[in-house]
């Protein structure tokens, strides 16, 4: 009788387990599946922009596209080298100044930062931030820089690109510090380090790669930003003459130049798309390679 019995009980385990193994099989090939879709369903259009931007943009590349001033309108002639020029100074001032500022407070918010009414208020007008047009951004750079400075200029570019540039730098280092296994912060105290020498020698390593992909991802949204430029720089024909005046740059001048009824300028717009894109590739493609050789350096 007891043996039949326990047979019986292992039968109904058996089944039990066997219904339970069958129901998680289903589940994770149905969340696979759903991953793979919603991958394909991004890619997709992705894939097909990129092909797009590359077919009609290749033909207008050349050296004198890369290397000449605009000419005349409609003309076909000249280039978008004080575009690219621009670009690099306004994208590059504006890392220079939402980077530290975004990585300061992302770390204070992720290490030093006690739950508080103050903490609270930061991480809520971080995230408001986050969600605000960028329009909004480039009048606010318009009355409070331009109208102040008397002009368009590089500056009030750089810090109303900034303005986007900080509150991504910041969620992403909070968020890429909070992943650092604690025991690793222990292991700091038990030595004797203090808090801070434990975050910049200890955690901030630990972090780096994905607080660089982050401040990546923050640079390639403001390098394809057009409203705030449109309200701060204006946009100029002419190479950079000085940080107080007005500049170009790429996502500008394909906005001008899709707006113009020619053949040439849409050429010419498609071509800087394409310059554009391949800037940010760059960017994207040496920060990896650096991370790569940094990771593969042997311990001495």
């Amino acid at each position: 009788m007891t043996i039949n019995n326990n047979k019986k009980y292992r039968d109904i385990l058996l089944e039990t387990v066997d219904k339970k193994y069958r129901k998680r099989m289903f589940v994770n090939k149905l969340v696979t599946i759903t991953t793979v879709v919603c991958v394909i369903a991004a890619i997709v259009p992705l894939t097909s922009i990129l092909i797009e931007v590359v077919r009609n943009g290749i033909s207008a590349i050349s050296y004198d596209f890369l290397t000449q001033p605009q000419g005349s309108i409609g003309s076909g002639s000249g280039g978008i080298a004080p575009a690219i020029q621009g670009t690099f100074i306004v994208v590059g001032l504006a890392a220079a100044i939402g980077t530290p500022v975004g990585l300061l407070t992302g770390i204070y918010l992720s290490e030093f930062a006690k739950e508080g009414k103050f903490s609270y208020a930061v991480r809520f007008f971080n995230d408001v931030l986050t969600g605000l047009p960028s329009i909004v951004i480039g009048i606010v750079g318009y009355v409070l820089i331009v109208l102040a400075l008397g002009s368009f200029s590089v500056l009030a570019g750089a810090l109303s690109l900034s303005i986007i540039m900080i509150p991504i730098v910041v969620r992403v280092t909070e968020e890429t510090l909070k992943v650092v296994p604690y025991s690793l912060r222990e292991a700091g105290h038990s030595l004797g380090l203090s808090k801070a020498k434990i975050t910049l020698f200890i955690v901030l390593p630990a972090a780096k790669d994905g607080i660089l992909t982050g401040i990546v991802v923050a640079i390639s949204r403001i390098a394809g930003e057009t409203a705030p430029l449109i309200m701060t720089i204006l946009g100029t024909s002419l190479f950079f003459t000085g940080i107080t005046g007005p500049v170009d740059a790429l996502p500008l001048r394909i906005w001008r130049l899709a707006s113009q009824p020619y053949e040439s300028a849409h050429a010419f717009g498609w071509g800087s798309a394409l310059v554009l894109i391949l800037m940010i590739l760059a960017l994207s493609m040496g920060l990896r390679l650096l991370v790569q050789k940094r990771s593969l350096r042997p311990v001495t």
